[in-house]
């Protein structure tokens, strides 16, 4: 028997915004707290996105325009959530490694970072190793989730864990990398802390860091 999925959920995993904003509006209208949208109707919604993807039953088009549904969503929910108090299960700074202009699937998992829970912090694309050690510096136990799509600019990793380590950042910083190259062995190379080759094992994997 198929899983039944409220309104609100089934609008993010269809990623049909209009319906999302409207179902979003009449569960905080009938009172329910922010954080409880996102445990009840949101982080169910984005796991069976990423169950889906798993199965391939869903592909990245269709991951795409849930994440787009769950950053409309977010939209909304980000200024109660920091109104009430609630704190974020972590922190996660994301981007693409300078010199890379890529960011499909950096925003893909940004999305899907965000509806599991997660500060994320996207610094776009082109991002300097200085810049990415700049957002660690402004808190302890931060995830830095770094992308590259082009093999010449996969260097660039280790240059940002270089830069960690330099700044004695990097016992305190958990690294995951990720992009259509990246391999997990190019990972165990440059000393990063994971390797994820999807936006549903990479929320996966930053929650088990």
């Amino acid at each position: 028997m198929a899983d039944t999925f409220s309104p609100l959920s089934q609008g993010i995993i269809d990623g049909d915004v209009s319906t999302v904003l409207d179902e979003l509006q009449k569960v905080l209208d009938g009172g329910t707290k922010p954080q409880d949208v996102m445990d009840r109707y949101l982080i169910p919604a984005m796991e069976e996105v990423g169950k889906r993807f798993e199965e391939q039953e869903f592909f990245v088009p269709e991951l795409m325009i849930a994440a787009r549904a769950m950053q409309e969503a977010m939209k909304v929910l980000d200024p109660l959530l920091k109104s009430s108090g609630v704190q974020k299960i972590g922190r996660v700074v994301i981007g693409t490694v300078e010199g890379d202009f890529h960011d499909i699937g950096k925003n893909l998992v940004a999305s899907m970072l965000e509806g599991g829970g997660f500060e994320v912090v996207d610094r776009g694309v082109n991002v300097s190793p200085d810049t990415f050690v700049e957002e660690v510096k402004k808190q302890d136990g931060t995830i830095l989730c770094l992308s590259a799509l082009l093999t010449t600019t996969m260097p660039q990793m280790k240059k940002v864990v270089e830069a960690l380590t330099t700044q004695g950042l990097r016992s305190k910083t958990k690294v995951l990398v990720g992009g259509a190259p990246v391999t997990a062995e190019f990972a165990k190379q440059i000393g990063a802390d994971g390797y994820s080759d999807n936006a549903s094992a990479a929320v996966a994997l930053a929650k088990s860091l």
